[in-house]
């Protein structure tokens, strides 16, 4: 389960960062919001959430979890035993509701450059708080 969480996380990074290009771009070309950037957004928003589920899964069967549950304030006191089993869980989590809400923004927008501006903050917001707390060291 960790390793397809650890694969997932490439995938999702790589259409992450496509789909942030993508809207950053459309929004300073002034382009026409299309069917295909509809779809990178839609893809970008199913492949985030199989992410948080692949996730939720390895978390709960997963060690930090069960450390978390008998000795919280030993995993308070590690730094890198947080990382891994509050912080990391947590902030993904935070950047799936980003993206959802951007998701979900974008579907009210009647403009093409409002539609890219929601990806672009929130699609945005999403990548950064992903980025910050990748546990890299275990991950590369």
């Amino acid at each position: 389960m960790k390793e397809v969480h650890s694969y997932w996380a490439y995938l999702v990074l790589i259409i992450l960062i496509f789909a942030v290009i993508n809207a950053i771009i459309g929004l300073t070309q002034k382009k026409q919001f299309t069917d295909k950037d509809l779809r990178i957004g839609l893809f970008t928003l199913i492949v985030s959430h199989i992410q948080l589920l692949i996730g939720l899964a390895w978390y709960f069967i997963s060690p930090w979890f069960d450390l978390l549950t008998s000795d919280a304030g030993a995993v308070m006191k590690d730094k890198a035993v947080r990382l891994l089993a509050v912080e990391h869980p947590i902030t993904m989590i935070l950047a799936i509701v980003f993206i959802t809400i951007g998701w979900s923004k974008h579907k009210k927008k009647t403009e093409d450059a409002a539609k890219f501006k929601s990806f672009v903050i929130f699609y945005g917001i999403g990548l950064v708080l992903i980025l910050s707390r990748i546990p890299w060291n275990n991950w590369l």
